[in-house]
């Protein structure tokens, strides 16, 4: 028998029942039916028993409304816009918001309104699009966290321009033609009133979150972003954030078959930079990767790096957007990116040995600075510089940096050089007469002539070396009056010089000039020196001290003397935790050794001033010990109080 025509039903239980009806015997049917088991009552697919309840969940999901602003703006970017404007203003008492694209528009609003979940960039995606971010179809919904009401209208290529009407927590909308009277290409999204809570963010904060946000994909697509703040007038551009830091070249190349993995890192110091932000297609979705626990570890958290870790293959979590799944992907990610942690911990350890080098030869420059003003304030036959090398001084041993920390990490317990001392910290052979050393004095080239940026400037100060003198009753002691200009070039033309005692019974040898020498009485006491500069009509004064004194300290020892090269030597670092030994000169070296390991070193590397204090302090023991040998215990406390007071105030 031939089918005389075919029918397909369906019976209740939704099973397709196919029906042959045959010619001539139309009261004969034969059924044929799929043969399966009867349905399992506790088996079965999930569905959504409340729509509109799991929309209200998805709208609320977001908690951001910055994310929802740049949720707004990659839909821009998606529809290849070349200009975004972000409006943000006020009409009729109440703030708006709008972005405003050029991009293809929106071909379909019904679609875009009852597909709340079925995006159809992800069908783009499966058929090969390229640099489409979305893939939720939920963008839209955030907006609850920035308004009341939205208003989305856009005209196609082809087509009249369509306006799509939502309103916050209400699971209707309505598609009307636009009025408007110039139809364009592009969309037009429009929020307000604003949240009460958007009255504080502003178009920089915008600008900021987005130059962060869309990073790379601002870069990528070219596209032009402007933010135009129309309650504060500002017109900002988005540009893409950069790092300051030092970049990073040749990082290992992260691998895995799941999807390319980009890093770009940067060296900055400690605390300048945002950390490493985890990225997925140019978009971020964490600002810093250490907020995920496996990154919580160096490099990451050592706060020597910045930059970013893209990975196209991450599952992002739908609802915020600001989080990723911890799946097998993450854990690709996790196992590629080791090597580059590898080579990031040896970068930032070399940055650290620079860095400490270049801090430890601040430091020393501090300290030579301060001694050489407390040297000119005291009196020269008293005081003298340690020996000091060159750098063609072959004796000086070569070692590594040290690490200053005070930690003892890295440290092996062997003397490890600072590198601080070196001619940039090595002062010239001696003192000149008066305590006014060499380096003080106006340089001139070969030829004797001074460069014209030498020449000094008008009188600002007036200094008198030494600025406390001590002499035995009776004898005489120098002064010098040194007239200096604004830059502390010493002014050698067109001043008057004049001399009093203040305070006192003693005498000078003359009223006026540059020296003079002062007689003390046949009575201890603490007698005040006074000068005066003039230099047409700027005037300026300076005081010193004179004590008078019947027993006055020996000069200093001959082994100071004795030092070959006059200067201030180096610095090491050495880990000796529970030896008692703070410092340890070692003239022949030309080397202060530091215990790193004490007790005090580790409490004062706490902070930079702290620990530049601690090693004056520590410089001027070893100074006094060296210029005092054999003198009573108590003269050498006096000396190192002495010495510190002067070197206080350059030390702060």
């Amino acid at each position: 028998m031939v089918p005389d025509r075919y029918a397909a039903v369906t019976d209740t239980s939704g099973i397709c029942v196919a029906r042959l009806v045959f010619a001539g015997q139309s009261n004969y049917s034969l059924q044929m039916a799929s043969r399966r088991r009867p349905a399992d009552p506790n088996q079965g697919r999930l569905r959504i028993g409340n729509q509109w309840n799991a929309i209200r969940i998805i709208a609320l999901s977001q908690n951001n409304p910055l994310k929802a602003i740049a949720e707004f703006v990659e839909n821009s970017i998606d529809a290849r816009a070349r200009n975004v404007s972000i409006v943000r203003g006020r009409t009729r008492g109440e703030q708006y918001l709008k972005v405003i694209d050029d991009g293809e528009g929106v071909s379909d609003f019904r679609y875009v309104a009852t597909h709340i979940g079925d995006s159809i960039k992800q069908r783009l995606k499966e058929r090969g699009a390229n640099g489409i971010q979305g893939e939720f179809g939920i963008g839209l919904l955030s907006f609850w966290t920035v308004g009341e009401q939205l208003t989305l209208t856009s005209c196609a290529a082809e087509g009249a321009a369509q306006r799509l009407h939502l309103i916050k927590d209400s699971p209707d909308y309505a598609i009307r033609p636009s009025r408007e009277l110039f139809e364009r290409a592009g969309t037009t999204l429009h929020i307000q009133p604003l949240l009460s809570g958007m009255k504080n963010l502003s178009g920089e904060k915008i600008q900021s979150y987005l130059a962060s946000e869309l990073r790379d994909r601002i870069s990528r697509s070219g596209v032009s972003i402007r933010i135009i703040d129309r309650t504060a007038r500002k017109d900002l551009l988005v540009e893409p954030r950069r790092f300051h830091g030092q970049l990073l070249h040749g990082l290992p190349e992260p691998r895995t078959p799941l999807g390319e993995i980009y890093v770009e890192c940067y060296l900055t110091e400690p605390g300048a930079g945002a950390g490493v932000g985890l990225h997925r297609q140019g978009t971020r979705v964490f600002p810093d990767i250490t907020r995920i626990d496996a990154f919580r570890r160096p490099p990451w958290t050592s706060g020597y790096v910045e930059g970013i870790v893209d990975a196209s293959f991450l599952q992002l979590t739908p609802g915020t957007r600001d989080g990723i799944v911890y799946d097998s992907a993450f854990d690709s990610l996790v196992a590629a990116l080791q090597p580059v942690e590898t080579a990031l911990t040896t970068a930032i350890e070399e940055y650290r040995k620079a860095e400490e080098e270049e801090a430890s030869k601040a430091i020393l420059r501090r300290i030579t600075r301060a001694l050489k003003e407390a040297f000119a304030m005291l009196p020269a036959d008293e005081y003298g510089w340690l020996s000091a090398r060159t750098e063609t001084d072959n004796r000086r041993p070569k070692t590594a940096a040290a690490g200053g920390t005070g930690t003892g990490e890295g440290h092996s317990g062997a003397d490890e050089s600072s590198g601080a001392a070196g001619d940039e910290a090595t002062l010239p052979d001696g003192v000149s007469v008066d305590g006014i050393s060499v380096a003080e004095q106006p340089k001139t080239d070969p030829a004797g002539q001074r460069s014209f940026f030498e020449f000094p400037g008008p009188l600002y100060r007036l200094d008198i070396r030494p600025a406390a003198a001590r002499v035995a009753v009776g004898r005489e002691c120098a002064l010098r009056a040194v007239p200096r200009d604004k830059s502390r070039r010493a002014v050698d033309s067109d001043v008057t010089i004049t001399w009093t005692v203040e305070q006192g019974s003693g005498t000078l040898d003359k009223q006026a000039g540059e020296f003079v020498t002062y007689r003390a009485p046949l009575e201890p006491e603490l007698a005040v020196i006074g000068a005066r500069a003039l230099q047409n009509q700027i005037e300026c004064q300076a005081h010193c001290t004179v004590t008078v004194t019947a027993e006055l300290p020996g000069a200093r020892g001959a082994a100071s003397g004795a030092m070959g090269r006059q200067g201030l030597p180096g610095y090491t670092y050495r880990y000796a935790p529970g030896e008692l030994w703070r410092s340890r000169y070692d003239a022949d070296q030309s080397l202060i050794t530091v215990n790193s390991g004490h007790a005090d070193f580790v409490y004062a590397a706490r902070q930079s001033a702290s620990k530049l204090r601690y090693l004056g302090r520590l410089f001027a023991k070893e100074i006094v010990l060296a210029n005092f040998p054999g003198a009573p215990r108590d003269e050498l406390l006096e000396r190192m109080v002495e010495l510190e007071l002067y070197m206080d105030s350059s030390l702060r």
